[in-house]
């Protein structure tokens, strides 16, 4: 029987990075996949990134992990959404070449020292005392591991519906895995269901594009990686378009309701709430006019479409009515048509925050089997489970990112502490923190931890301590430098654009103002003219938001403070107001010693913790 340190179930995004990660940190890896072509393949719409998903992809890379270098090589469009609004809700999106994309990934895997891979199915998941001790594939092959990471994406008992038609697969021409349901249902996990879908593909050929709007990518585009070189990056960028729905499109599928397997009671699964199918949203938003549909390139040869908004799952003679019935798309050429999925998935609140199950030592679940939708989401968590069970192997400690730390610490908070009963999605919204949380300052908040786990290399770690170096000589400058209102001053700040200063002030009070850029910079002290491009953008963000960042920060070291509170043993939760009677049973059954401890209890929430704080507050003043 082949032994490893680390078996990884599943070849896509998640699985990637949780192989990868503890490959590179020295642990004999294997990745078990179902065909070791379609490793990295992109399901559904060919995209990496967006807002707050385009966080996530940073923080990857600043852990060394591979998605960023990825899209940078299979990108065809690459723009900032939200650009014009603050750094802090921007986020980077890429079109992918769905092709170049996968047999990018694939080659890494294939070329990766320390990591093999096979093309097998898990049937069986072996645990000794309560410990995982390997997997038994269809082939009849047993492997033995010290730690197994299951990604097991939509194919854990994957069913596809195209209108009535019902068919198994994890992917469309793909099987489902089935035996690894009754495995883990053998083992005491319960299993519930979720649903996902995709839309039609069209045919090149047949859109009539003058119809609808060009949306092209940006005129300098930045590349996701922080490894990338950013004076060689000059990518094709291929334009998107956007059509939109319409009166009839709307009664074509509001007449077929009766046909859509959502609503006939086919699909059991709950669907994702923020990326719900056409005819979902045409149910729930009955009297909107009009919906996007983003028509967008699925490989660099353009000569399929995918049409980004509307999912269905209705049945084919209804995809092609409803779809024809759209500007531009009149004459369209269907190629693939559109389908629902639905798939088996276990509550995360069955998963410490390492990822790692509660009920096996050994065993992790990152991706969709925890319940999230998207690439970037599913890779967050491929990539902290597989440095989890490195870690787990070599005896130390999880590395757990804080909610102020990291996105992908917001990500596997909310999962591992809420659950959920819908496909989760990542937003800048549920982060307590996004100013301190920005894409542009990923590689600078985790490239430490990424380096000395072994997996970002020491010539990109060079370069991040460079660029600290300059943010912290660029700030002190600032700092230092003060500027009185003399004539030659104003009149420099009232040629750029800029009011006049009326008292003495340090040069970052004016770098701070909205209507300052690098360029007025660079003309108020040219001592920064030597300074990269990165460095600067770093700079003038902290000038902007010195106030705001100096505050959270202050709120973080509060709740710190407060995280290391005790609780009386004796402490009552039962009547206090704002606590339900969930969390007071929690409460009560595990009697937490800490605050910290408390909010390490699934279910019990950061404004649980607040309550309780005050309530221990106010029960010390009485005494």
């Amino acid at each position: 029987m082949k032994e490893f340190d680390v078996i990884v179930v599943g070849g896509g995004h998640a699985g990637i990075e949780a192989a990868l990660a503890p490959a590179r940190m020295g642990k004999k890896v294997l990745l078990l996949t179902m065909l070791v072509e379609q490793i990295g393949a992109a399901s559904c719409n060919p995209a990496i990134g967006g807002l707050a998903k385009g966080h996530l992809v940073k923080e990857i890379d600043a852990l060394g992990g591979e998605m960023a270098l990825a899209t940078d090589h299979a990108g065809i469009q690459f723009r900032v959404l939200n650009e014009n609004r603050g750094p802090a809700v921007r986020g980077s999106r890429a079109q992918i070449d769905m092709d170049r994309y996968r047999i990018y990934m694939r080659t890494v895997c294939l070329n990766t020292p320390n990591l093999t891979v096979a093309q097998e199915i898990v049937d069986e998941i072996i645990v000794k005392n309560g410990r995982i001790a390997g997997v038994k594939t269809n082939l009849l092959n047993e492997y033995k591991t010290k730690a197994l990471i299951l990604t097991t994406g939509t194919f854990m008992r994957g069913i596809m519906h195209f209108g009535p038609v019902k068919l198994e697969g994890g992917r469309f021409h793909e099987l489902p895995a089935k035996k690894i349901s009754k495995s883990l249902e053998d083992l005491g996990f319960k299993l519930e269901r979720l649903k996902t879908g995709t839309t039609a593909r069209i045919d090149a050929r047949t859109i009539d594009f003058s119809k609808m709007e060009i949306q092209p990518g940006d005129e300098n585009p930045k590349p996701f990686s922080f490894r990338t070189d950013k004076k060689t990056f000059n990518p094709t960028q291929l334009p998107c378009y956007i059509t939109y729905t319409n009166e009839n499109t709307h009664d074509i599928i509001k007449s077929n309701f009766h046909r859509a397997p959502l609503f006939t009671g086919q699909i059991e699964g709950v669907g994702p709430r923020y990326c719900p199918s056409i005819e979902d949203k045409l149910n729930k938003f009955p009297d909107k006019e009009r919906h996007h549909v983003f028509v967008e390139p699925q490989t660099l040869e353009a000569t399929e479409y995918y049409l980004n908004g509307l999912s269905t799952s209705l049945p084919m003679d209804v995809q092609e009515d409803f779809i024809h019935s759209i500007p531009g798309l009149e004459n369209a050429k269907i190629v693939r048509f559109g389908y629902a999925i639905e798939y088996d998935f276990i509550q995360p609140t069955n998963l410490k925050h390492s990822l790692e199950t509660k009920e096996i030592e050994g065993l992790f679940f990152a991706g969709q089997i925890n319940g999230t939708t998207g690439y970037e989401e599913a890779a967050a968590q491929g990539i902290m489970a597989g440095i989890n069970a490195a870690l787990k192997i070599d005896g130390k400690e999880p590395i757990i990112f804080r909610r102020d730390e990291a996105y992908i610490g917001v990500l596997i908070d909310d999962l591992v502490t809420k659950g959920t009963n819908e496909p989760y999605r990542m937003f800048t919204s549920r982060s307590e923190y996004r100013l301190l949380l920005r894409e542009d300052n990923a590689i600078l908040r985790l490239a430490d931890y990424g380096h000395e786990l072994g997996i970002l290399d020491d010539k990109t770690y060079e370069k991040v301590q460079k660029l600290r170096e300059e943010i912290n000589k660029g700030m002190k400058i600032l700092n230092e430098t003060f500027v009185t209102p003399n004539k030659q001053i104003n009149a420099m700040l009232e040629e750029m654009g800029e009011e006049k200063i009326q008292s003495k002030m340090e040069i970052r009070k004016i770098a701070g103002r909205h209507t300052f850029n690098r360029e007025k910079l660079l003309k108020l002290a040219p001592e920064f003219k030597d300074f990269s491009e990165d460095a600067l953008e770093q700079i003038l963000i902290d000038a902007r938001y010195h106030h705001y960042i100096e505050r959270q920060k202050a709120q973080i070291d509060k709740m710190k403070e407060m995280l290391n509170v005790k609780i009386p043993e004796d402490f009552e939760y039962k009547g206090i107001p704002g606590l339900s009677r969930e969390i007071v049973e929690k409460l009560e059954k595990f009697r937490p010693p800490t605050l910290f401890a408390a909010s390490e209890i699934s279910g019990v929430t950061p404004a649980a913790i607040d309550i309780i704080h005050m309530y221990i507050n106010m029960r010390k003043k009485k005494s």
